[in-house]
């Protein structure tokens, strides 16, 4: 089922997640419904968070139009590594239109259970990397635009609202 992703300014999205105790038959129904509704966006990453539900699970699939599907499943997901810098031009489902340039770690490694509650460990770089720290962010209740100065903060306000008008308007 196709799920309504929050948008900024949201309260919702800064509420810190809480971890899942179990995985039950809910929790991957909810897991399917996060995949099609991130897939319907379309997107390639979605938090359960920014469906205004506060547990630590988020989806993430990087894989190129024209390469299959390649859907993560994170369920209480832990950074044990983080190494190196990037910059990477990011989008995100509740700011939409609008990218902007953020820093982040250039490779990690990851823990997490999978949909059936099988632990596991992955290790990323370039873009998947990317979509795992901010999908891991939105379970903190962190946002892009916190990642932003001041400046680059107003701009982004600007480009928010130019994006809704255009939207207004088809």
């Amino acid at each position: 089922m196709i799920r309504e992703i929050l948008e900024y300014p949201d309260a919702r999205l800064r509420e810190v997640a809480k971890p899942v105790s179990e995985v039950t038959a809910e929790i991957q129904a909810l897991v399917d419904d996060m995949a099609e509704t991130m897939y319907a966006a379309p997107g390639c990453g979605l938090a359960a968070t920014q469906l205004g539900i506060p547990q630590r699970i988020f989806v993430v699939d990087c894989a190129g139009e024209d390469e299959p599907s390649q859907l993560l499943v994170f369920i209480n997901p832990e950074f044990i590594e983080k190494d190196g810098v990037q910059s990477w031009e990011e989008g995100c489902l509740s700011f939409p239109g609008v990218t902007e340039e953020i820093k982040r770690a250039e490779r990690v490694k990851v823990k997490a259970l999978d949909r059936n509650g099988k632990s596991f460990e992955v290790e990323a770089d370039g873009l998947l990397a990317v979509a795992l720290q901010h999908e891991n962010d939105h379970l903190d209740g962190v946002l892009m635009i916190d990642k932003l100065s001041a400046l680059k903060k107003r701009m982004m306000g600007r480009k928010l609202a130019k994006a809704k008008q255009d939207e207004a308007r088809e």
